[in-house]
C-alpha cells in the first residue's frame, strides 16, 4: 500500500515535534499498539493503528506491536493471529512484535522493587471491603488494615502467592500511593493478583498476573517506547502511568498522550457485547459482514484504502464525538467508484420477451468496465429475445408523471441496447406480474431513437439465456438505534431486517468465476463482493453500500451553508 500520512497537524504531533526540539528522547520516536488478545479488532481500533504507526512514519521512527496478555481467563492465540492478519491488511507492518507476557519476570521482580521501596503491600481486603474502603469522588478513601504491614511480611507473601499457596481473591498487592488523592486511580491501586488461569504462552508457569496499569508502562519502558498514544479514558490513569515510570526509576521515561477514542452511529464498539453476538449466535460469526469487525468489514468489501481515508478525515481530536456511520460509507463508496468495475446484476428479476426481436438471434454488446478508468478496458455481455429486468422497474400503474421506468405504452432504454416499448404483461394466479412483453426499436441500438426522440428511463438488464444464478446478502445496520452502546438493552433494537438474503438473483456470466473478495459494481444497486461462502455454480454477493451517499449531500449542503 502506498504510504499515508496524517496531513494535518494535531496535539500528538504538536506534542512530538515540541519533544524533538527539547531532544527529550535523542530525536527518536517509538510507538507501539498494544491490543489485548481477547477477541477482533473492529473499526475503533483502526483508529489507534493509523494514529500510532503513521505518526511513527512521519517521523521515519518504528512502531511495536505488544499483545497485553496479562489476563489468560479471556486471550487465546485465535485472537493474536486474526489481530495480525488486520493489521497487515490495513498496510501495516511493525517493527518488532511483543507481548507482555515476555515481561513477567522483569515485572514481578519490579513489584518486589515496590515492596522493598516500601512503595507496595499485600492486602487481604475483598473486593467489596476494598470498594468501600475507597471512597468517592467527594469523600476520600481510608487506608487498609494491612497497608503497615512491613517489608519483610510482604515480601514473604508475595513469593508465597507467586508459589500458589494462596486462593483467588484472598489477597492482592498494591501500591502504596495516597489514598486521600482526588484521583482515585492513585488510591492504592491493585498491581498483581492471583489467577490460576492457564495462559496461551507461559502455561502454568505463572498463577499470579500483574493488572495492566502496572505492566503497561513498565512495559513501554522496557521496550523503549517514546510516546505511548492511547485513547481519552486513559487520561485520568497517567499520573499512575508516571508514578510507576518515576517510583521505579525506569531508564526510559515515555509519554502518554491521550486521544478522543472512535465512536460510530450504529455502531456498538464494546467487545464484550460484540463477544455476546457472536457466542448467543445473533450473527454467524466475528467476520459476519455485519460486525464492525475488521474482518467483518473486509469480508462485506471494505478496502484498508477507505478505513484509513476513513480516519485521515475524522482527525485527531481531544473530546468525545460520535461520527456519522454514512461518512465511512462515503469513503468506501469513493475508492470503490475509481476501482470496481462495473456490472449488470437483476436482483429480483422479472423476465422481459421481445415479441418482435427474432427467435435464436443474439449479439453482443460491449460495455465499459469502469467509466472512470478506461484503461480497466470493455467486456461484452449477450444481448437476445428474453432479458430479465428488476421487478421494481415495471408498474401496472405508475403513480405519478415523473415514472420513467417501464409501464403500458411506455418507452424505456435498455443499457446500451436498445428502446423498448410495453405492449403487455401476464400474471399468474396471485396476481403477481410475472412477464412482461416488449417490442424492440432496431433502429435503437445504443439507445439513441432513429427520429431523434427522447426516452428519460434507462434499466439493467441481464439475458435470460446466459444469466446465472446466484445468492446476493443485502444489508442494513446491525442496530436501529443509532447510540447502542448507550442501550440499556441491546438485544432489543437488534434490526430485525439487517440481513436480507436473495437466492436467485441473475448476474452475468463472467461473475461467477471471479475471485473472493473480488469487487464491483451493479449498476443501480450499490457495490458488492463475492463471498467466501460461494460455490461452483453458485455463487455468492455481499453488498457493501448502496449508491446513494447521503454523507456527500450533507457535505455539499454544509459546504454552500459555510458559503453563504
Amino acid at each position: 500500500m502506498e504510504e499515508r500520512e496524517f496531513v494535518s497537524s494535531n496535539f500528538i504531533i504538536e506534542a512530538i515535534e515540541e519533544d524533538l526540539k527539547n531532544q527529550r528522547f535523542q530525536n527518536r520516536v517509538h510507538t507501539r499498539f498494544p491490543p489485548e488478545p481477547n477477541g477482533y479488532l473492529h473499526i475503533g481500533h483502526s483508529k489507534a493503528i493509523c494514529i500510532n504507526f503513521l505518526t511513527a512514519q512521519k517521523y521515519g521512527g518504528s512502531t511495536n506491536l505488544r499483545f497485553d496478555d496479562t489476563n489468560p481467563s479471556k486471550e487465546d492465540t485465535e485472537y493474536v493471529d486474526a489481530i495480525q492478519e488486520d493489521i497487515r491488511w490495513l498496510g501495516f507492518n511493525w517493527d518488532g512484535m511483543y507481548y507482555a507476557s515476555d515481561y513477567f519476570g522483569q515485572v514481578y521482580d519490579l513489584a518486589v522493587k515496590l515492596i522493598k521501596l516500601g512503595k507496595a503491600y499485600i492486602c487481604e481486603l475483598s473486593a467489596e471491603q476494598m470498594r468501600e474502603y475507597r471512597g468517592t469522588l467527594k469523600q476520600p478513601g481510608k487506608n487498609s488494615p494491612y497497608r503497615e504491614r512491613s517489608i519483610e511480611d510482604n515480601l514473604d507473601l508475595f513469593t508465597r502467592m507467586k508459589q500458589g499457596e494462596f486462593e483467588e481473591g484472598s489477597m492482592v498487592l498494591r501500591a502504596k500511593i495516597d489514598m486521600a488523592s482526588g484521583n482515585l486511580n492513585l488510591r492504592d491501586p491493585i498491581i498483581y493478583r492471583i489467577m490460576k488461569a492457564h495462559h496461551h504462552r507461559t502455561g502454568d508457569e505463572w498463577c499470579i498476573y500483574p493488572m495492566y496499569d502496572f505492566a503497561h508502562p513498565l512495559s513501554d519502558s522496557i521496550e523503549d517506547i517514546t510516546h505511548s498514544l492511547c485513547s481519552l479514558e486513559f487520561e485520568d490513569h497517567r499520573p499512575l502511568y508516571d508514578w510507576f515510570i518515576n517510583t521505579l526509576g525506569m531508564e526510559c521515561k515515555s509519554r502518554q498522550i491521550e486521544f478522543a477514542r472512535l465512536n460510530i452511529t450504529h455502531t456498538m464498539m464494546s467487545k464484550r457485547k460484540l463477544l455476546q453476538l457472536v457466542q448467543e449466535n445473533f450473527v454467524t460469526g466475528w467476520d459476519d459482514p455485519r460486525m464492525p469487525t475488521l474482518c467483518g468489514l473486509r469480508r462485506r468489501g471494505y478496502t484498508p484504502e477507505s478505513i484509513i481515508d476513513f480516519c485521515d478525515r475524522i482527525g485527531v481530536a481531544k473530546t468525545y464525538s460520535v461520527v456519522d456511520v454514512a461518512m465511512l460509507e462515503h469513503c468506501i463508496r469513493e475508492d470503490l467508484n475509481a476501482k470496481a468495475a462495473r456490472t449488470m446484476a437483476v436482483l429480483r428479476p422479472l423476465k422481459v420477451i421481445i415479441s418482435n426481436y427474432p427467435e435464436g438471434k443474439s449479439e453482443q454488446i460491449e460495455l465499459e468496465n469502469n467509466p472512470e478508468k478506461p484503461e480497466m478496458g470493455t467486456r461484452k455481455v449477450t444481448f437476445s429475445r428474453e432479458v430479465y429486468i428488476e421487478q421494481d422497474d415495471f408498474c401496472e400503474q405508475p403513480p405519478n408523471r415523473k415514472y420513467f421506468r417501464l409501464a403500458p405504452d411506455m418507452e424505456v432504454r435498455l443499457k446500451s441496447a436498445y428502446i423498448v416499448k410495453c405492449t403487455g404483461f401476464k400474471k399468474d394466479e396471485e396476481g403477481n406480474v410475472i412477464e412482461v412483453y416488449c417490442t424492440y426499436d432496431e433502429g435503437s441500438f445504443g439507445g439513441s431513437a432513429p427520429d431523434g426522440r427522447k426516452v428519460k428511463g434507462t434499466l439493467h438488464w441481464v439475458d435470460v439465456a446466459t444469466a446465472v444464478d446466484c445468492e446476493v446478502r443485502l444489508y442494513e445496520y446491525l442496530f436501529t438505534d443509532p447510540d447502542p452502546g448507550a442501550a440499556d438493552d441491546w438485544q432489543a433494537i437488534l434490526n430485525p431486517n439487517s440481513l436480507v438474503v436473495i437466492e436467485n438473483a441473475k448476474i452475468e456470466p463472467e461473475l461467477s468465476v471471479c475471485d473472493v473478495g473480488e469487487k464491483f459494481q451493479f449498476m443501480r444497486n450499490g457495490y458488492f463482493c463475492m463471498d467466501q461462502d460461494s460455490a461452483l455454480g453458485k455463487p455468492v454477493f455481499n453488498q457493501t453500500v448502496g449508491l446513494k451517499d447521503t454523507w456527500a449531500k450533507v457535505s455539499i449542503q454544509e459546504a454552500k451553508t459555510d458559503g453563504a
